[in-house]
This record gives structure tokens, sequence and C-alpha cells, in this order.
């Protein structure tokens, strides 16, 4: 073999190597988020709502936390996850005033919270108060006031973060499910709740450009799952048997989240234009929430669409009675609705929420990018794409 062609097989080998390599697109070192900060509703609420209205009570987290922690599962959320694969601290509700760490972020979700205020008390219609704009309201004050208790030293330098984390941290919204849920509350037509969903996206849209003006850059947005396939709706709104699909979820509701979810999608490539330095990642919680439900057992799970934790019913679901519910029979206090035997292997929690076993498996089809715009990884969420 002489030298020239052992000096052009060199080079071929290289020309091969480097074309081999992964685009830079992708290529990214591995970020560290020193912080996380949320904004949404009882998807993501780790104790915003108990703290400020009373704990969700047991069974409530008995998988995980072995009592209630402020989340409506047995266990934990898919933020619980995300930070758990980010080696952060589960989140602090920022209404908790208990046992709080704020060093590495702050939760402003809250259970029942919509992106648009609505016009009803939380008695009424068990719609939060603290809706998106609230909980951006809280977000900036606790931007400006974490840093002057901060540097107060003591015990506050231990629970606040450093001010940079701000623009380093990772922004996660989860929200709008609410939103849709709340027109048919009002006896709205399915038209009618479409018609309102652009304004609602404006909302959100708003917020987001507010947390980039106070130096957020990486948002990660969850878009909303298949509510027609959640017991609460199948059990508290009119659905006909046409309406109802062979996995037992009704279209119309499905239909909405998914006209939902396509505005959603378009209102993020339009952020992508209007904010240049955001890397803004659209996580499509739909596709896989429906796939668990419909092929659920085809991952070991059990019967979708009823109610591990509830009281009777078709769905094992009774709004006047719901997870953990109490009776009181000859003067003495019993626990009427009970979590069913094995959460590990069901799907929903209690006709809204999902388990905890639910919930690690929709992580893990999320965290590679699978189903994510751009598809890169949440590791490298802050990583921005042109597109």
């Amino acid at each position: 073999m002489g030298p020239r062609y052992m000096y052009m097989n060199a080079i071929f080998s290289l020309v091969i190597s480097v074309a081999l390599l992964p685009s830079p697109a992708v290529s990214v070192a591995k970020c560290s988020f020193p912080a996380i900060f949320n904004f949404g509703d009882s998807n993501s609420d780790t104790g915003g709502l108990s703290a400020a209205f009373g704990q969700a009570p047991p069974p409530n987290g008995e998988t995980y936390f072995r009592s209630p922690a402020g989340r409506f599962s047995d266990g934990r959320l898919l933020l619980d996850f995300i930070a758990e694969s980010l080696g952060l601290p589960y989140l602090s509700a920022y209404l908790d005033s208990v046992g709080s760490n704020f060093s590495h972020g702050a939760n402003f979700a809250t259970a029942g919270s919509t992106i648009r205020p609505q016009n009803t008390t939380i008695s009424q219609s068990g719609v939060s108060p603290i809706s998106l704009d609230m909980q951006f309201v809280q977000f900036s004050d606790f931007c400006r006031r974490s840093q002057i208790f901060k540097k107060q030293g003591g015990v506050f330098e231990k629970l606040l973060p450093e001010a940079d984390y701000f623009s380093a941290a990772l922004y996660t919204f989860d929200i709008g499910q609410n939103d849709l849920t709340a027109g048919y509350k009002l006896n709205m037509t399915t038209e009618q709740v479409k018609a309102y969903v652009p304004d609602v996206l404006s909302q959100l849209s708003n917020i987001i450009k507010r947390v980039y003006g106070q130096g957020g850059k990486s948002f990660w947005i969850h878009n909303t799952g298949p509510v027609g396939c959640l017991p609460y709706v199948l059990d508290r709104f009119p659905v006909t048997a046409a309406q109802v699909n062979k996995f037992g979820c009704a279209s119309p509701f499905n239909e909405v989240a998914q006209y939902f979810n396509h505005r959603l999608k378009e209102a993020v490539v339009q952020l992508r234009k209007e904010l240049p330095k955001a890397a803004i990642t659209y996580v499509d919680i739909y596709s896989v929430k429906y796939t668990l439900i419909t092929q659920g057992h085809n991952y070991g799970f059990e019967r979708p669409i009823i109610a591990c934790c509830g009281h009777g019913g078709k769905y094992n679901y009774n709004r006047y009675a719901k997870c953990g519910a109490k009776k009181t029979i000859n003067g003495k206090e019993i626990v009427i609705a009970n979590s069913c035997k094995d959460p590990t292997v069901r799907i929903n929690w209690d006709g809204t929420h999902f388990t905890e076993a639910a919930n690690r498996w929709i992580f893990e089809q999320i965290a590679n990018g699978s189903f994510s715009d751009p598809p890169i990884p949440l590791k490298i969420a802050y990583h921005r794409m042109d597109h």
C-alpha cells in the first residue's frame, strides 16, 4: 500500500467522520438550569391551592410522600420529574409559608387556575382566583423582594435564589385546560368555547412576553391534554352515545382541546418572532396522554378512564364526594372516597388528575424531545433553534 493511497484514505476517513458528527443545532453541551419557575394549574400545583384554601386530603400523596403534599395525585407530578431530571429539588409553592425553599425556583401554579380571569368564586365553580395574570404579579414581586431579603443574609441567603438565576432558569407553563371547561360550566356550546380561545391565548402570550421582559429566556410550554377522556368531564357534562369514541372518550371535548393546541402552536411561532433571544419549546402533551389512555394496556396500565380514588358512579367519580371525602356515620368520620388497591397500574387518580405512575410514564416520553417543537431534549431547552 503506497504512501499516496494511505494519505487519500486518511483524508476520506476524516471527511466521513466529520459528516457523521451531529449537526451544530443539536450538538450542544448539556446545560444546567439552576432554577425552575412554573406557572400553571392543578397539573403542576405542588401546594399553592392547599396553602390558600386547605390541604388536599389523604389519600393524596400516599404513594411517594406518604402523606398529603399539596399535590392532587397519589405522588409526584410531571413537574416533579422535570425537577428531578435537572438535578433540582422539588419546587415549593410560592403561597406556602411552611417549610418552603425557593433557592432553586418557585411554583406559582394553583389547582383550578385559568389563563383568563373568571367571574366566579372558587366555591361557585372550583376555579382558582389566582389566574395566570395574578401568577405573574406574584412572580414579579418574588423577583424583586427575594433579592432584597437575600442581601440580609442568614436563612434568607440559603432559601432564596441568586440574582442571575432568573435569566438562566427554565420557565415552565402548563395551563389552559380549565379555560376550556369554564365555558362548558356556563353552558356554552363547543363553538362558543372555540370562539374565545384566541383571546385566552393572547393573554398567555402577553404573560410570556412579560416574563421575557424580566429576563426569562428558556420556555417549556405544555399544550393541553385530552379533556374528553377525563372522568370528571364525562360525568359532569352532557355527552351523547354518538359523541363517545371506542376508547370511551368524548370527542367534542377532545376536539376543542386540539383546536386550543393548534392555536397555541401558532402563538408560539409568533412569540419566537417577537422574542429573538428566547428559546421556546412547545411540548405535545396531548399526544402522549392520549396514547397512554388509549393504549395503556400495552404499558401495564388498566381502566384508563376510571378514577382510582373516588366514590361510586360509572367512572368512580362523584363531584360531591371527591377523593378523600368523608362522611359522618354514627358520630364517626369515615372516608368514603378511597384509593384503589394499586395506583401503580392506574392512569387516572381522582377523576381529573393523573397518578404518579402515569406522570412518570408521560415524563419519560417527553424528556428526550420526541414530542417537542423544536425536537430537543429538556436538558438543552435553553438552546434556541432557528425555524
